[in-house]
């Protein structure tokens, strides 16, 4: 029993030890960014013009969310669909289901500057797209896509079999039950997946550096090369003539990612008390 109660107190001690690690590095460096970016935050740097005297955030921002949108308007439909059919269609132990499980594990563990490579071959040089926003697009696409379909389908896992039982008992058809009992059931856990896939879209440099260029300027076309603010944050850094404006644009950067997460958070609880 001595044993026991002396191997508990150090369990909780070293729970409690890893968990105050943690918070503490988070704290530091949240306030690390706040100090150092608060103070240099001024109107001038949410101007629609740049140039060498006012390296406005303001084109890599509308980029930013532009580039956001029209990722997730592509992966997200063909995820969730692909997660749907492994699911609910395809025999769960099949070879095939199988194996794009293991490609899906084996492309969300690659590092995103391969996806930038292969999107700088494939995107800007063979199609010649060039540096372009849709070249960025089409590259973040296939990276969070991946994330989307494995999200979608543990979320759609977790669904009781009962309520699909329940639903062909009332006469419901495959297609039905899926997308009125399924797939609402299933939406928090999805919604998780696609928040993750926003935050790693906002904060990716390595990818977009290849593909869709740095040139701070706001996109009329698809075709025009741009940067996001993540993009913007390493060029001020990299040339070191405005490193406090990229502290600035780093804040500016943790606000949005903690206004997605907050507005995700209470659409998916809305979502799933209401199913």
């Amino acid at each position: 029993m001595k044993k026991q109660k002396k191997f508990e107190l150090l369990a909780k001690i070293a729970i409690k030890l890893a968990a105050g690690i943690s918070i503490g590095v988070l704290v530091f460096l949240v306030g690390f960014v706040l100090i150092k970016g608060i103070p240099y935050i001024k109107p001038s740097m949410f101007s629609l013009t740049y140039n060498s005297e006012n390296v406005s955030l303001m084109p890599a921002l509308i980029t930013t969310i532009i580039m956001t949108l029209f990722s997730l308007l592509i992966a997200v439909p063909l995820g969730v669909f692909s997660a749907i059919y492994l699911t609910e269609y395809a025999k769960r132990e099949s070879k095939v289901v199988m194996l794009i499980r293991v490609t899906t594990e084996t492309l969300s563990g690659i590092p995103s500057i391969v996806y930038g490579l292969f999107g700088l071959l494939f995107f800007v040089t063979f199609l010649r797209w060039g540096y372009s926003l849709l070249a960025g697009v089409c590259t973040l696409s296939i990276m969070i896509l991946p994330l989307i379909m494995r999200s979608s389908e543990e979320a759609l896992k977790s669904v009781p079999d009962i309520y699909r039982e329940g639903a062909f008992g009332l006469g419901a058809g495959k297609l039905r039950t899926v997308f009125r009992i399924v797939l609402p059931s299933a939406m928090p856990g999805i919604l998780s997946g696609i928040v993750l896939a926003i935050g790693r879209i906002v904060g990716e440099t390595a990818a977009l550096i290849y593909t869709s260029g740095t040139v701070a300027q706001i996109p009329t076309n698809p075709m025009m090369s741009s940067r996001t603010l993540s993009v913007h944050m390493y060029a001020l850094s990299s040339e070191g003539l405005h490193i406090n404006e990229g502290y600035a644009t780093a804040v500016v950067l943790l606000f949005v990612i903690m206004i997605i997460n907050m507005v995700s958070t209470k659409i998916a609880r809305k979502i799933g008390g209401s199913v």
